[in-house]
């Protein structure tokens, strides 16, 4: 039996009255849901206009039937569905006590975002998928009480579309944010991703991890020369993730040659436009 789930509603359904507010009805109705131990929301219909505050509100009201699910997705939805900048959601402020058990939150979506303050001693993933992380939230992050936190991946996105720091936010919450037991840090899909690159490298938290998440973004050869000069220094990283980059040839046969394992697929060429350079990450819209 499998135990995970995907629950969403189509266009036809949400004309028929499906949304938000009939989502957890109709996941409690299924008779694959106790078996679950992971859910999957998707789209609940009009996630453009509709926030999935109902959702989130209906699981902290009905906590004991959700005790058995330890991985919770929510706004799992493709361009077709929502654009990821449409994509209203919630706060979850109540969720961190309705849900001791969970260890994996995954979100998609900033717009109207709100986390709390976040204390949960069993969390080992936490990933926020979107197009623009504003700093509010990076700041309640950042606050964070999350002693078994392993994985930590967070879409830094453009300022287009919620981001409205800069490299120095990041430095500010990799010096203040409390992760002891992280093991996976991923900074990625970022439009000043070699910025970025170079503030990682000289955080605290490279002595112990394993993983390193520089993804999606525009990372080129700049920030590739740090990675090549810094990371031999700390053979406790094992992966280096940098897919969807801007890297040349060159650069990636130089990072192919360190001790590690390398995702450095997804190459992509800066455009030039009359004169000027142009170089997107993968998910701003």
């Amino acid at each position: 039996m499998e135990t995970t789930k995907t629950y969403a509603y189509d266009y036809d359904e949400y004309e028929a009255g499906k949304g938000a507010g009939t989502m957890i009805q109709d996941i409690m109705d299924d008779p694959d849901f106790p078996a679950l131990t992971e859910l999957i929301i998707g789209s609940w219909g009009g996630s453009w206009e509709d926030s999935c505050q109902p959702i989130i509100d209906g699981i902290v009201a009905n906590a004991d039937q959700f005790a058995h699910i330890e991985k919770l997705f929510i706004g799992d939805m493709d361009y077709e569905e929502c654009e990821v900048s449409w994509i209203i959601q919630g706060d979850y402020s109540r969720l961190w006590a309705a849900m001791p058990q969970l260890k994996e939150l995954t979100i998609k979506g900033s717009s109207e975002l709100e986390l709390g303050e976040i204390c949960h001693q069993g969390l080992e993933a936490l990933t926020i998928i979107c197009g623009g992380l504003p700093v509010d939230v990076i700041q309640t992050i950042q606050a964070g009480k999350l002693p078994n936190l392993k994985k930590l991946l967070l879409y830094i996105g453009s300022d287009c579309y919620g981001f409205d720091g800069n490299a120095d936010t990041i430095k500010t919450f990799l010096e203040k944010a409390d992760f002891p037991k992280l093991e996976y840090l991923g900074i990625a899909d970022s439009e000043i991703q070699d910025e970025l690159a170079a503030v990682v490298l000289k955080s605290k938290f490279m002595d112990q991890i394993h993983t390193l998440d520089l993804s999606c973004g525009t990372l080129s050869d700049e920030g590739g020369a740090l990675l090549f000069k810094t990371l031999p220094s700390y053979p406790n990283i094992k992966k280096l993730d940098v897919h969807y980059h801007y890297l040349s040839d060159a650069m990636v046969a130089k990072l192919k040659a360190l001790p590690l394992k390398l995702d450095a697929s997804d190459q992509n060429q800066p455009e030039n436009y009359r004169g000027q350079i142009y170089m997107n990450a993968m998910l701003t819209e």
